[in-house]
């Protein structure tokens, strides 16, 4: 259990499981007046089921969760991919898009699948993720960030998670799993809402 957070410094504890968005968030937190903390660091640390029908919904499930549990800050996030050829879809089902037992490849196979016959010019979509934060008194806030893009034909780059590989960002000419870190968090969804929460984490 980490130990208790100094006065001078609240703790902020990150309502993910995900190493690789608890790393990302912990790199685009940097700076704020808080001792920024993983939820996996707290014995018994779980997230609550998604069962929102909203990224707002979802994000503060997860918020509310942290901050209960460690009676601190929590920041929670929910994120997703919106492909204007599916109507929107994955959106807020991102996570468990194509059905229970696949992994970020699955996933992703199961795109390309779906846009098979669909045109370079209409597989158009973006990313948006919404992030929550509950403070201990029970004070909520909420930021949001998007970025658009294209679906790419086939998976590229090692970098990044989820649907990054087949996430093409034209004004960089690569997808997000081909850039860097610092490029990826400097236009991404996540990089965006969280510099959009940085106001009120910074306030």
């Amino acid at each position: 259990m980490p130990s208790a957070s100094s006065p001078s410094r609240p703790r902020l504890v990150l309502a993910t499981l995900n190493h690789g968005k608890a790393r990302e968030l912990e790199a685009l937190l940097r700076g704020v007046p808080f001792e920024v903390t993983a939820l996996a660091a707290f014995a018994g640390a779980a997230l609550p089921e998604e069962t929102a029908d909203s990224y707002r919904g979802n994000a503060l499930l997860k918020a509310r969760a942290a901050a209960r549990l460690a009676g601190a800050w929590g920041l929670g996030d929910d994120s997703g991919l919106e492909v204007d050829a599916l109507g929107g879809a994955p959106g807020v089902q991102s996570a468990r898009y194509g059905g229970p037992g696949l992994d970020d490849a699955g996933r992703v196979a199961r795109l390309l699948e779906s846009l098979a016959a669909v045109p370079p010019e209409k597989r158009t979509a973006r990313f948006r993720c919404v992030i929550a934060v509950v403070e201990p008194d029970g004070r909520e806030h909420f930021a949001e960030g998007v970025v658009e893009g294209v679906i790419a034909a086939a998976p590229r780059g090692t970098g990044g998670f989820g649907y990054d590989p087949v996430f093409y960002y034209p004004p960089l000419g690569r997808t997000l799993a081909e850039v860097t870190p610092a490029e990826k968090m400097a236009v991404d969804h996540r990089g965006r809402a969280v510099r959009a929460a940085r106001r009120f984490l910074s306030g």
